[in-house]
């Protein structure tokens, strides 16, 4: 997602819709707040979940109501993120044919406001037609399902940062232990973080060490081993890049959500657990889990 000066866009929304921003929504990416999985995401907005996906273009109209547009045209909308993501300008103007549906609202949040027009603000209820709710994001203040899986998204992006806030084995470590015959420090058993939340300023501490007896971990550990036998729905698991030899994963559940790299750890978030995230050390399945989680995962097309 990426946020761009206003250009106007269609007559989508009855006038003019000054685009401030899009974001993708197709079973490899898709916003993690509408839903565990795309199939998820798409019954959120009203949508039949096609292979292909869809591109949401968030901008206002000429009263400076917040309107979601949604189109067909993906590849129109990862064209224009790819080029705000490089600095350059591109006139993001859906043709009125591939416009699916216009929703009220907008589902993530955005720092950003059309020039000259009334501050951001949602339409009447309704206003879209469909009589629902405008989109809006999760409250930043309380903690369930949307909340763990942004939490699990910013562990994903900031991993270097949270990684280095737990001292559990690396692919390095393990390796060496089992060249030596010994067993690396906290390999056998997921350990706890019981500092800041995922996405809250601060740091994390490492905590009180490992709880061998974790239920939550356990639990996600089996539905992980579950996945790899039935695969879930599209989405549920999606790996990106994450170093030359790594890739990042992230893998949702019910009540659950993980963010790992394929050659290190993971990081498990519950939501029984407001705020709280749990590591888990390589240990002797993880790394064959990760790896075939990834042999099923979806990715980019680029």
């Amino acid at each position: 997602m990426r946020e761009d000066p206003a250009e106007p866009a269609g007559e989508d929304t009855g006038g003019s819709l000054y685009v401030l921003s899009a974001v993708l929504l197709t079973p490899a990416q898709f916003p993690s707040v509408l839903g565990d999985d795309y199939v998820e995401a798409c019954a959120m907005l009203g949508l039949t979940p096609y292979a292909e996906g869809y591109g949401l273009v968030l901008g206002q109209d000429g009263d400076g109501a917040r309107w979601t547009v949604i189109v067909d045209d993906v590849s129109l909308v990862a064209v224009a993120i790819a080029s705000w993501d490089c600095g350059m300008e591109y006139d993001l103007s859906p043709d009125e044919r591939t416009i699916v549906s216009s929703l009220a609202g907008w589902p993530i949040a955005l720092a950003v406001a059309a020039p000259g027009l009334p501050d951001p603000h949602d339409p009447e209820q309704g206003a879209d037609g469909t009589n629902r709710v405008p989109l809006a994001p999760p409250a930043s203040d309380a903690w369930g399902p949307a909340q763990r899986r942004q939490g699990a998204d910013e562990i994903a992006v900031q991993w270097n940062a949270w990684r280095a806030q737990f001292d559990l084995p690396t692919e390095e470590d393990a390796a060496e232990a089992e060249t030596t015959g010994d067993d690396a420090p906290g390999d056998d058993a997921p350990g706890t973080g019981t500092g800041a939340g995922a996405g809250a300023e601060g740091d994390a501490a490492p905590g009180d060490g490992p709880r061998y007896g974790h239920d939550g971990v356990r639990r996600v550990l089996d539905e992980l081993r579950a996945y790899t036998e039935t695969p879930p729905p599209p989405g549920r698991i999606r790996s990106s890049f994450g170093t030359e030899e790594a890739r990042t994963l992230r893998v949702d559940g019910p009540g659950w959500s993980l963010v790992a790299r394929t050659d290190d750890i993971a990081f498990v978030l519950l939501d029984d657990e407001p705020g709280g995230v749990v590591p888990i050390g390589r240990g002797a399945e993880l790394p064959g889990l990760l790896a075939a989680l990834d042999e099923i995962a979806v990715r980019p097309s680029s």
